[in-house]
């Protein structure tokens, strides 16, 4: 930045050194974060702000420090910052922190785990063991990848679904990475698993203007047709989550293919209409 900074014998170390008749104060040049760098810096901040006190109370303290002399070092204060850029977490479901805390001991020890897990889709709850692979932080919500020892297969469970957990003296079963990203990475949304067929929606031209520009999959193809609608594919396993996520766009969107995705879609806006009569 053109600063003149010299070392300095007496003191052991480097300051600045202006030419005569030059000021001893340097201005540097304006700085502030790009969208990636600010989001993140912003939600661990507020993050560090929520949590309550407790045995990281004396590690959190630095790095909360830390972070503020980071954002002070834009060409605005930190509570400036703070008090204009916010950081939304929304459709959060807070997990028990006890049994947030066993599996994520359990899941780095590497042994298996007994928990009592409620399935909203079933209303049920079942005991199983299961051997933590990963814990994943998907939509502000936390999900514990697993074998499940049950159901002899791989599962994703909620981690505000677990109601009991206890770890084992059990070594958990060890799955390769590569096996993990092939069942539960490669598929649409948190419901993923080795893609059974692929989907093909298509967006008004007005609706465009935004799907265009998000990422709905890794491996996704898009096109815009002549008359600006906009065609988007891309695998997946399971249509829970995915059907949720095209209904939100009510009549935008139409579902091209599978024709099973379709049927459903066409099912659900049925039930839909009929709560609204004629």
């Amino acid at each position: 930045m053109k600063t003149p900074i010299v070392y300095d014998r007496e003191a052991n170390g480097y300051r600045i050194a202006p030419k005569r008749g030059e000021p001893e104060r340097v201005e540097f040049p304006g700085l502030w974060f790009n969208a990636q760098e600010a989001a993140a810096l912003l939600t661990m901040q507020h993050l560090l702000e929520e949590i309550q006190p407790g045995l990281l109370k004396r590690h959190i303290e630095p790095l909360r420090d830390r972070l503020r002399a980071l954002l002070e070092s834009s060409d605005h204060s930190f509570r400036e910052i703070n008090r204009r850029v916010c950081i939304l977490h929304l459709g959060r479901r807070v997990p028990q922190p006890k049994f947030f805390e066993v599996a994520a001991s359990a899941l780095l020890n590497r042994r298996q785990l007994q928990i009592g897990y409620y399935s909203r889709s079933t209303d049920e709850t079942t005991e199983r063991a299961v051997s933590p692979q990963r814990l994943v932080c998907y939509r502000e919500n936390w999900y514990l990848d697993a074998w499940c020892h049950l159901r002899g297969d791989l599962r994703s469970f909620a981690m505000d679904g677990i109601q009991r957990a206890k770890i084992l003296d059990t070594p958990a079963k060890e799955l390769a990475e590569r096996d993990l990203d092939e069942v539960l990475a490669e598929g649409y949304g948190v419901f993923s698993g080795k893609p059974k067929a692929w989907a093909r929606l298509r967006f008004t031209a007005a609706r465009a203007r935004w799907v265009a520009t998000e990422e709905w999959h890794p491996k996704q193809r898009a096109r815009f047709e002549p008359d600006g609608r906009y065609v988007l594919e891309f695998p997946y396993s399971d249509d829970r989550e995915l059907l949720g996520d095209i209904l939100r766009h009510g009549a935008e969107v139409e579902v091209l293919a599978p024709e099973a995705l379709r049927a459903r879609a066409r099912a659900e806006l049925a039930k839909a209409a009929r709560l609204y009569g004629k």
